[in-house]
Order: structure tokens, then sequence, then C-alpha cells
């Protein structure tokens, strides 16, 4: 039968289903496309994102990686900076030294290069063939540090793969002068010690290269090129040093080792208003110029600085610090402490504390040293009245005072291993301990710490931290990178106790124990200090530090001056022993500034 339109209803049916099977598969078409689109956009993001990486995070890496395979450099040392004194003297410098390497694959006749290389530099010929022949290393170091002399007989020989870089090489101008607190360096020119050490990253100054182009192997390529990185020298140290001082100071120390025959002899000069060390030095030392490197127990013995390593009983000079904690006390009104013309009694010139004697240094036979003030007390170094000075201000203020001066913690000062000096734990303190402290028993210090403690004690009250270096500057131009200014580190007295302080210790020297440092025509003031050394934890028999410690002019203090005779042969006082030698620095201090003396 026929539909009323004549057409075939299958056929219709057909043609709709065809239709619609047309565009699903279009739409399937499409969607794949545009996924493979998808697909290819995030694939060629990912290798471009990963190609942006390689050239921006690693590219650097990857670029010194290729540089290192095609590529080999010679090493060009900077020069060291020098150090001056405060005047711009050189004290030390850097010579051009060289140092010898080989490139084991560029050496065509490993045999006779090494009978040179060792004939000229006196090394182990075998030692040196031994390098000359390794494998899988690109260069050998056969030598650091020779002179110019060798260098120009090793180059006469043309000896092929063995190559000399130029290098600084460290000179010091006067030999062992200062050299405990210039330091010395390594064979790699690295501060090992003093102010070397301290201030390695001023000096050393940054390295410089020679890069040539090399083979797969490491041969050099006859037509490669090279690239020539310059090195940039090291910084000028500026000490407060003078070294005009620092040579009074070395002769003086080598006249007392002569005389008195001690184990050391230790000297510092310092301004007590701003706390620059002018002078520094101990005998015996050594020759930064010829090391004993072969021998480290000696080389350390004598290159270390001991006036601020090593710790002592100072003994009377530590009395100056008892007296001052007396004086300022009594200003400021507590009733325990002791005026000016308070009269101390005799006592037999003993007290016996815990039951425990504590003697003067001399007999008080006939009254002697009977009725006296404390400037008196000063004046004979009578020990039993510090002990009373001590007892009656009690552990609490005395500690006070120990650490106002600085006591028990290190001065601050620019160089390193410092030591902060033993106390005796303000808990653990007894009477007998007090007593023994006032006047410079069972406290130890370093020699240091007791120079700045008496410069605040006649500077006007100020506790000054110490320094050793005034600038470090760019040689080049001439610019100050860095620059060191006095530093208070807090108040310890006042001005006017420190004036009466001053004025007792110049009556010291000039009628009492320092005598034999006093300068006719000039005001100087200290304070002599004999102490029995301890030894293995012990008092050791017959072994003593003679010591003094003044400074002039007494009305307006300037220079400090503290000398120290370690273990003196004969006589261990230190108006005898130290004093004297206190007195020729003092002298050629005022030679040498043309200080006129009073009217």
């Amino acid at each position: 039968m026929l539909n009323p339109t004549g057409s075939t209803p299958c056929a219709i049916g057909y043609v709709a289903f065809s239709g619609a099977n047309l565009q699903h598969n279009y739409y399937i078409t499409k969607k794949r496309l545009l996924t493979l689109i998808v697909a290819a956009i995030f694939l060629l993001s990912g290798i471009f994102l990963r190609l942006a990486y390689i050239q921006v995070v690693w590219g650097k890496d990857l670029q010194a990686k290729a540089a290192d395979q095609w590529q080999r450099d010679l090493p060009i040392k900077a020069y060291r900076g020098d150090i001056v004194d405060t005047n711009g003297n050189l004290i030390a410098t850097t010579e051009t030294g060289y140092s010898v390497y080989a490139r084991p694959q560029s050496v065509d006749e490993p045999e006779q290069c090494a009978r040179v290389i060792a004939e000229v530099l006196e090394l182990d010929y075998q030692t040196v063939y031994d390098k000359l022949v390794k494998r899988g290393v690109s260069e050998v170091t056969i030598k650091r540090q020779i002179d110019t002399a060798k260098a120009e007989e090793l180059r006469s020989y043309n000896l092929e793969g063995v190559y000399l870089s130029s290098e600084g090489l460290r000179s010091y101008v006067y030999g062992d002068f200062l050299s405990q607190v210039l330091g010395f360096v390594s064979s790699d020119g690295v501060g090992q010690t003093g102010i070397e050490a301290y201030y390695d990253k001023y000096l050393q100054g940054i390295n410089g290269m020679l890069l040539t182009e090399t083979d797969l192997v490491g041969d050099e390529l006859e037509q490669g090129s090279m690239t020539y990185i310059p090195s940039v020298n090291g910084l000028t140290v500026t000490l407060t040093i003078d070294a005009v001082i620092q040579t009074v100071v070395e002769n003086v120390l080598q006249l007392a080792m002569y005389q008195q025959k001690p184990q050391a002899a230790r000297c510092i000069v310092l301004d007590v208003t701003t706390g620059e060390i002018l002078a520094m030095a101990s005998k015996p030392s050594v020759d930064l110029n010829n090391l004993p490197r072969d021998n480290l127990d000696y080389l350390m013995k004598y290159s270390k600085n001991t006036l601020l390593t090593d710790v002592y009983e100072p003994g009377s000079t530590f009395k100056i610090l008892t007296a001052s904690a007396c004086l300022e006390e009594y200003r400021n009104g507590n009733s325990k402490a002791f005026s000016a013309e308070h009269i101390f009694g005799n006592s037999a010139g003993t007290r016996i504390i815990d039951g425990s004697k504590i003697s003067c240094w001399t007999k008080h036979a006939n009254g002697k040293h009977s009725n006296q003030n404390l400037s008196d007390a000063l004046n004979n170094s009578c020990n039993p009245i510090f002990t009373d000075i001590a007892l009656s201000l009690g552990k609490n203020t005395m500690y006070d005072y120990l650490y106002k001066f600085g006591y028990g913690s290190t001065t601050g000062i620019d160089f390193a291993g410092e030591q902060a000096g033993i106390l005796v734990p303000e808990s653990a303190v007894t009477n007998g301990d007090l007593a023994r402290i006032g006047f410079g028993q069972t406290i130890a210090v370093t020699a240091l710490q007791l120079c700045m403690a008496t410069s605040a004690a006649v500077n006007g009250g100020l506790l000054m931290q110490p320094y050793l270096v005034k600038e470090i500057s760019d040689p080049t131009t001439g610019q100050v990178v860095k620059r060191f200014s006095p530093t208070v580190v807090n108040r310890a007295i006042s001005e006017e106790t420190s004036k009466q302080i001053a004025t007792m210790l110049q009556r010291v020297v000039a009628e009492g124990g320092g005598k034999n440092a006093n300068v006719p025509g000039y005001q100087v003031g200290g304070k002599t200090g004999t102490a029995q050394k301890f030894v293995d934890g012990a008092l050791a028999t017959g072994k003593y530090v003679s010591s003094f410690i003044g400074f002039f002019p007494a009305s307006s203090p300037k220079y400090l001056v503290l000398m120290i005779v370690d273990e003196p042969e004969g006589q261990s006082y230190g108006s005898i022993v130290a004093a004297p030698y206190a007195g020729l620095v003092f002298r050629e201090i005022i030679n040498y500034k043309n200080i006129a003396p009073l009217e």
C-alpha cells in the first residue's frame, strides 16, 4: 500500500537515520581533534618550560661544567693586603712569589722533567715523578711559594707541561717584630693566628685565573684561546700600634731578658683615653719570616699572645681596684666604706680570717706601716688594710666593682683567643677568699684586663674597649672601607674618685714602691706587684711574677704601661725587677713625643 504522499516509509526512515549518524561522527572527530590539539599544546608547553628551566635555572651550572670539560684554569693568586702601623709604616707586606704546577697529560718526558724540578727546587725525585705521571687529574701542584730566582731558573729549562703561577709571598719587614700580635699565615696564604687571622677576610683578596682551551684528554689546543681573569688584591689594615713605641718596648724587653734571666718578659702600652693599643710584645718570640713549622710546640708557645690568652694572679697591682671601690662607695654614702682620711690600725701587721693568717709583705716591727690612711696603704702596699676594705664592703659590693672594671669577662679586643680570667663564683666566695681578693690573690686575670681596669681607675672612670686596628682601606683608591673608634663599655667610678686614685698612685711612684719607674720632671703614677705563681694547681716555691703598672701624666693620664717579668732570677719584687723597665719605656715615649717637663 502506498502512502498518501507517495513515498515509501522505509526509505524515509533510512535517510533520517543516515543524517543523524553523520552529524554524530562529525562531533566525535571534532572532539578528538580538539583533544589532540590540547595534548600537543601541553606537550609543547612542557618541552618549552623544560628548555626554559634548563636555560635559566641550570644554565650557569651547565656552562660551568662545559667550560670545565674544555678549559683548564691556572690560578692567579691575589696579593694579600699590607699591614701598617698607625703612622703608615709598613709592617707586613706581600712580595712576588711563584707556585709550580704540572699537567700530567702535557708532560712529554716525566723522568727528565722530574730530575730537573727535584734539583732546582730541592725536592725528592720520586715524589715529583709520581705527580708528573699521575692519571685521572688535570693538574697537580709541585711546590708553593718559591722565590723569583728559583722561578727564573726553572723557567729557563722550558719544561713541557710545567707551569709557573705568580702568587703573593708573605713578608714581615722586621722578622720577629710584633710577632704575637701580627700572627702568621698558612702555606696557602690564609691567616692562622693574630691580626692575620682575625682580619683575614679583608686581607686575603680575590683570586683570578688563566683559562686555556684543551681537548678531551686535557692537552692544550694549539689554536685554542686564553682568557685572563685578573685577581683583586687585599685591603690595607692600619693598626693602632705605633712602630716607634713598639720598637722601644721590644728593646726594653730584650734588656730585661738579658739582665733578669726570666722565663718571659711582657709589656703593653696603651692610650687610656681611647683604648688604643700602642705597643704589645712578649719575649721570647718567633721570627715570622722563618717560622719553626716543623716544631709545632715551640711555634705555638712563642707565637701565642699570652698578654690576653694567659691568666695570672695580679698581686698588689690589683689593689688599685680595691682602693677605687672603697673611695667610690664612701662618696656614694656607703657607711661600710672608708674615707681617704680614715686611719687603719696596725694589729701587728696581720689578720686572722677564718682561722687563716694574712700577713703584710714586710714585718711590722717598730710600728712600721701602723696608723696608715688609704694613700699610705697604697704607698706601702700593705695587704691587711686591703683585706679590711674588702671584708667591710662585703662580697656583693666587691663583686659589683669586679664586674664594673671588666673582670670575669673578655675585654672585646679584636683578637681571637682572649680569656675572661678566673673569678671564684660569687655564691661560693668565703671570707678568706674575699680577704685575699682585696690584695690581688684568689683571682686570676689577663694582663690586658688589668690594663683596662687600671685605665678606668685613672682616666676619669670609664672602662674602654681596647682595639688593635684603626681602619681598613683600599690601597688602590685610598678609600676607607671600615673605621674603628673608641668605645666606652661602662662607667666604673666617678671622675672625682678617679682623680683621687691618680693622685695617690702618683705618690707611690714619687716616694713609695714604684719610685724606680719615676721620671724626674714628669708626673708618673703607678703600682708594683709581686705574685707567687701557681703550677699544677698549687703555689710554686720560689716562682714569682713581678710587675709594675703605671701611667703619665698623672694629672691628665694619657699613656699606660704594664711591665711583667715572669720568674726572674734573684730578686722578685716588682719594685726592683719590673718598675725600672717601665721607667725606661716612659722616658723613651717622652723623648719620641717631645713632651716638655712640668714647669
